[in-house]
């Protein structure tokens, strides 16, 4: 007898993460599927807890030789960051601090400021920060950017990102953060451009750069994407909501491994 009824569209799950035919057991889905669904789910619960490695962070960007700066948020641990989003959205008095004591040995006045924060999935920093600023910074230092030490922040939001980058007198700011973990990507980064950051900014003046990582944007798509946000911010003085991504998708596409594109859009399978 047969116990679990496949789906017919099953063929298409090679192109995908999401969880689209899973088959049936009777009038329920087959065990697999369930157990699969319910370790996705701590995964996810896991990425939001788990906390991000800062010295390990740190370390690893000057010996790439990134300067590094760390911060704290106003939110002193995550059970605070968690239930209080406004404080994570700003700096504690100690780091404004160190900022402001950099900004008087001259150190102010960057091109753009790159901020590395946990967000909501640590897991995410500490796999993929590090090798998304490699895949960017070539281009950045053959213009000539100057780019002020790379600002590690505990317990960050993405607003955070507007009062380091007005302390620190930067054109622009670029924070890499963890996305709320999805069922099938505990491990997201996102980028968010600001031009002209200040403090009391939404998000209609961000631009977002979402799920990087190895399973969705690669660096090298991201990187393509960010610098052209980052060239047109600066030539246009502004971002958000009036500066669209105009890459040129066909060249990204390229990129990316014939078996990566999405069944939509990319090439037929042979099949």
């Amino acid at each position: 007898m047969k116990l679990v009824d496949t789906n017919p569209w099953a063929k298409l799950r090679r192109f995908t993460q999401a969880r689209i035919a899973l088959g049936r057991a009777g009038v329920s889905i087959p065990t697999k599927a369930s157990l699969d669904f319910q370790f996705a789910h701590a995964r996810a619960r896991d990425a939001v807890h788990l906390p991000m490695d800062r010295d390990g962070i740190v370390a690893r960007l000057e010996a790439a030789g990134y300067p590094a700066i760390e911060l704290k948020s106003a939110a002193h641990d995550r059970t605070t960051y968690l239930q209080r989003p406004d404080l994570g959205r700003r700096l504690d008095e100690a780091s404004r601090g160190k900022l402001a004591n950099l900004a008087e040995k001259g150190a102010h006045g960057f091109d753009i400021a790159f901020i590395i924060a946990d967000g909501l999935s640590a897991f995410a920093v500490n796999q993929h920060a590090i090798g998304m600023l490699e895949a960017v910074r070539p281009s950045l230092v053959e213009m000539n950017w100057r780019m002020a030490p790379v600002c590690v922040v505990e317990q960050g939001r993405v607003a955070i990102g507007d009062e380091i980058g007005a302390l620190l007198g930067a054109e622009m700011v670029v924070i890499l953060i963890g996305e709320r973990p999805g069922l099938s990507a505990p491990d997201s980064l996102g980028l968010y451009l600001t031009y002209a950051p200040r403090v009391g900014l939404t998000d209609v003046a961000r631009n977002c750069i979402s799920n990087v990582r190895p399973e969705g944007q690669s660096f090298p798509i991201a990187a393509r994407r960010l610098l052209f946000l980052l060239t047109e911010a600066r030539r246009r003085k502004l971002s958000g909501v009036d500066l669209k991504d105009e890459a040129d998708v066909a060249a990204l596409q390229a990129d990316v491994p014939q078996t990566r594109k999405n069944f939509l859009i990319g090439d037929r399978d042979p099949d």
